[in-house]
């Protein structure tokens, strides 16, 4: 087996312009293994480019084949699918579950759709993720639809609970970054506990791949939270309304860290959405929150040297220049901390507070007391502004982290390494709540 992965990893042909339909990508990786698993090494065969098919025989792929099975076992189905873009080609990795064993694989696909390089990923000793307890896999099926803009396709993952009729959905926005459709972080893949959670308890919901994971060479330049999050968000709802047996009336906006920051603006292009979660969102400006968190960080290293104390005056210092609010004598696309300075007028012009307190429908607001990222205060200022609202709750969870799941302290990021699943009681209190305003 070891000689034929090694002549798979370097099936590459030369650079090939991208241009395919991602679940189009996704669908043909499956149906390559679903091929192997019936024995039809020849019609599997057929999906290679032309340059790979003389580097690797259907005999060949049989004897990966039998090989890969004689150690997992039976191969019984795709549990997971990420894409991205890699210079000409479009990678796929689908996770694939064996008897005995899960083992990961990846494709590259030229815009021809055909596989021009394809191999196992090798396999990690670090945590892996593992499916929490609340996540009956009875209860819910999953599909892979995608979210359309122009010029854009997001793979994502429709989960909705079986035998339901009129069910709630709730859309999924990130946090800050490129992110995978379960806004996975290490091991940990929260949006992946909170969906399949609400799907066992009779709610559906949409997750899609951040744009800045798919299309990362487009936010080398000028962009805002538009392009970022916005159109992908809006496009995910007006989807949701699209799904059979779902009540299109009852449709939920669950925002995290900037999602959470976000979901009001959202709410306001897509005014009829049933309610809006924030979890662990800013209510303060994010140079605000950059400068507590870079604040924490010094705490926690317990260093009061002096050099110390002046990186960190140095550091204020530069974080401090993202307050601008207009252009003057600065480009649209003039970096500042990484970021457009178009990117931080629009965020520092943007009121989430003040949007939150015109959006007529539910919300829902979770914090973490052991959240170093987003803090008490921020959920403070959001009970504070909303607290004379009927239909606005708030559940602060003392243990949780940003990542909603269960910690002793805040620590540091180190925690991320770690699998931790979030906490059930956020499933099942999130769950209660969207139920009671059906």
């Amino acid at each position: 087996m070891k000689k034929i992965i090694t002549v798979l990893l370097f099936l590459f042909v030369a650079n090939l312009s991208y241009a395919q339909g991602i679940i189009t990508l996704i669908n043909k990786s499956n149906e390559f293994f679903d091929l192997l698993d019936k024995g039809k090494y020849e019609d599997a065969h057929a999906f290679f480019d032309d340059s790979v098919k003389t580097k690797i025989s259907a005999d060949a792929l049989k004897g990966f084949w039998t090989s890969i099975t004689g150690k997992l076992g039976a191969f019984e189905s795709v549990d997971g699918a990420q894409n991205r873009s890699q210079g000409d080609f479009f990678v796929v990795t689908l996770n694939c579950r064996f008897r005995n064993d899960s083992q990961a694989f990846q494709f590259a696909w030229n815009k021809s759709e055909r596989i021009a390089g394809f191999f196992v990923v090798p396999k990690s000793t670090a945590p892996v993720y593992a499916k929490p307890a609340y996540a009956d896999t009875a209860l819910y099926t999953e599909k892979m639809v995608s979210v359309k803009t122009p010029g854009h396709e997001l793979a994502a993952l429709l989960t909705v609970p079986r035998n339901v009729k009129n069910f709630p959905v709730v859309v999924f926005v990130h946090g800050s970054g490129p992110s995978d459709m379960d806004e996975s972080i290490g091991p940990n893949k929260p949006f992946k506990d909170i969906a399949t959670g609400l799907a066992s308890k009779g709610i559906g919901s949409i997750r899609y791949v951040k744009r800045t994971l798919v299309y990362a060479a487009e936010f080398s330049k000028l962009f805002t939270v538009k392009e970022e999050v916005l159109d992908d968000a809006v496009a995910a709802i007006a989807l949701a309304k699209t799904i059979p047996d779902a009540d299109p009336k009852k449709i939920y906006l669950f925002g995290h860290s900037l999602g959470g920051m976000l979901a009001p603006r959202i709410a306001g292009l897509a005014p009829d959405l049933k309610g809006i979660i924030m979890a662990a969102a800013p209510a303060r400006k994010f140079t605000d929150v950059l400068l507590e968190q870079n604040k924490y960080m010094f705490d926690q290293r317990k260093d009061t040297t002096a050099a110390a104390r002046r990186a960190l005056k140095e550091d204020v210092a530069y974080i401090e220049k993202s307050r601008v609010l207009r252009l003057g004598a600065m480009k649209p696309d003039s970096a500042i901390l990484g970021l457009p300075a178009a990117y931080w007028i629009d965020m520092n012009t943007n009121d989430q507070v003040a949007a939150a307190k015109r959006y007529p429908g539910r919300i829902l607001v979770i914090q973490g007391g052991n959240d170093f990222q987003v803090s008490v205060k921020d959920f403070d200022l959001w009970k504070t502004a909303l607290s004379l609202r009927k239909n606005a709750n708030f559940k602060f969870y003392p243990r949780l982290n940003h990542l909603l799941s269960p910690q002793t302290e805040k620590g540091t990021t180190d925690q991320y390494a770690l699998m931790t699943n979030v906490a059930d009681y956020v499933i099942n209190e999130t769950a209660a709540w969207i139920k009671a305003g059906l």
